[in-house]
């Protein structure tokens, strides 16, 4: 217990520290780095919770992808950071105002209603197909979630990834750059090409080189 209790409180007071970090810190490469320590720690309270599935899931997706692409994407633009920290005080009411508004919904939902799960019963479902309505309290928490949103909330799932497909490919467009002679392939030129149309052989007397 006391473990567990030392291992909190190490990543509760990095995670917030390096939450700070972020957005007090001058280079916004150090930024990006200490958003990806604020994920780890994250990653290391969601474990302590037993809540293994989620951690994997912050760190593969959020420190294997998305906090690495930020990395690269500042680290290979050349902005002009001075410039960009010009007009600071002209936003500073409206920034206040955001965060006014949600500091309030954060104290509204800190302070309202909360729940406890016991984690020793089982949850009962609706609409299972499979044999049993429950969840087992032996299944992982992988495989608790699992069972859930493949069952439960398939529908909502699939719509989610239709939504996500459409957005990738609206984003690929919106990024494409159109030329008046791009090089394309053209799979039936390629099948339809001779050996005599692409090897010649060429007699040379030696020592003469081509």
């Amino acid at each position: 217990m006391l473990l567990t209790n030392f291992a909190f409180y190490l990543f509760a007071t990095t995670c917030v520290a390096s939450a700070f970090m972020v957005i007090a810190a001058r280079n916004p490469v150090h930024s990006v780095l200490f958003l990806i320590l604020a994920f780890f720690n994250s990653a290391g309270l969601f474990v302590l919770l037993g809540a293994e599935f989620l951690a994997l899931i912050l760190v593969i997706v959020y420190v294997g992808a998305v906090a690495v692409l930020f990395l690269f994407v500042v680290m290979m633009l050349d902005i002009d950071f001075i410039k960009l920290r010009e007009g600071f005080l002209q936003y500073l009411p409206i920034g206040g105002l955001v965060g006014t508004i949600l500091l309030i919904e954060l104290i509204l939902v800190l302070s309202g209603s909360s729940f406890i799960v016991d984690i020793g019963q089982t949850v009962p479902l609706t609409n299972m197909p499979t044999d049993s309505s429950t969840i087992s309290p032996t299944l992982s928490n992988t495989e608790a979630l699992g069972l859930v949103l493949y069952t439960k909330y398939i529908f909502y799932f699939q719509v989610a990834g239709a939504i996500l497909l459409v957005a990738m490919i609206g984003a690929i467009m919106l990024t494409l750059q159109k030329h008046d002679n791009p090089r394309q392939q053209d799979i039936n030129a390629q099948n339809a090409r001779r050996r005599q149309d692409s090897v010649e052989l060429v007699e040379r007397d030696s020592g003469q080189g081509l």
